[in-house]
């Protein structure tokens, strides 16, 4: 434990070095201030762009309209913005040759891993965690409603997404040569499982499910309980992947 503790501490040090986390933490924080103020403008901008001449009467806008437009933030942008930002972060390492010094001295190549998908997972959380609050705050304040009764549980299956997101770009990191190639990895993964998703039987054990129905959880829709199947999956794919990532990084060569 001591190797990972000491290569995670590294791990920190350079992302607020490079700059990796304050870029992610102004994007999700952007997201998360969209998300309210889109949702209150929209009307007023439709009205300042069409006037009379849209012919019909824009509903109210309500809470339910500030959640949908941050799920859709991240789901669809932030978490390919994740997926570039980490994309090399194995892979660089590799390239680099910086891991040859610190495994010849004793570092074993499994706290590498380990060490390395524990930063991604921190930032991860805070980033993410602290937009939803950022959103929750905003959304209250603009729309006091009681239309989003749940909002924790639908965030939930989305914190729960990125820690599986997490290990497909470490595994595919790992697994290529450069940043590119474990990007290109990240992509079609998420791909394959978009074109499972298709098939109805296969959504409930899908882990994209964990980013498609956070709006039906957090108006009271759908159950949390329905979504085990796909949050079993990912817990278990996680594991499968970090597994894998510590197989491949053990037989790669380092120089």
């Amino acid at each position: 434990m001591k190797d990972v503790w000491f290569f995670f501490k590294k791990e920190l040090l350079e992302s607020w070095r490079t700059y990796r986390f304050m870029i992610l933490a102004v994007v999700f924080l952007i997201f998360a201030l969209m998300s309210p103020f889109i949702a209150k403008l929209t009307p007023e901008i439709m009205k300042m762009s069409f006037g009379d001449s849209l012919g019909i009467k824009l509903p109210k806008p309500t809470s339910v309209d500030s959640w949908t437009q941050f799920y859709k933030n991240i789901a669809q942008i932030g978490i390919f913005v994740v997926a570039i930002m980490f994309g090399g972060t194995m892979s660089q390492e590799l390239s680099r040759g910086t891991l040859i010094n610190l495994v010849t001295k004793g570092l074993s190549r499994w706290a590498v891993v380990a060490a390395k998908y524990l930063c991604l997972v921190v930032e991860w959380v805070v980033v993410v965690s602290s937009a939803f609050f950022v959103t929750w705050g905003y959304t209250v304040y603009f729309f006091p409603d009681s239309r989003s009764p749940h909002v924790v549980a639908g965030f939930l299956p989305l914190l729960l997404f990125g820690l599986f997101f997490l290990a497909v770009i470490l595994f595919g990191s790992t697994l290529a040569r450069n940043s590119y190639g474990g990007l290109l990895f990240t992509i079609l993964v998420m791909a394959v499982l978009y074109l499972v998703n298709l098939f109805k039987d296969a959504q409930n054990y899908n882990p994209v499910s964990l980013i498609g129905d956070n709006m039906a959880l957090v108006q009271g829709t759908k159950d949390l309980a329905k979504l085990a199947p796909g949050m079993a999956i990912a817990v278990v794919a996680t594991g499968c992947l970090l597994g894998g990532a510590v197989a491949v990084l053990n037989k790669k060569k380092l120089a």
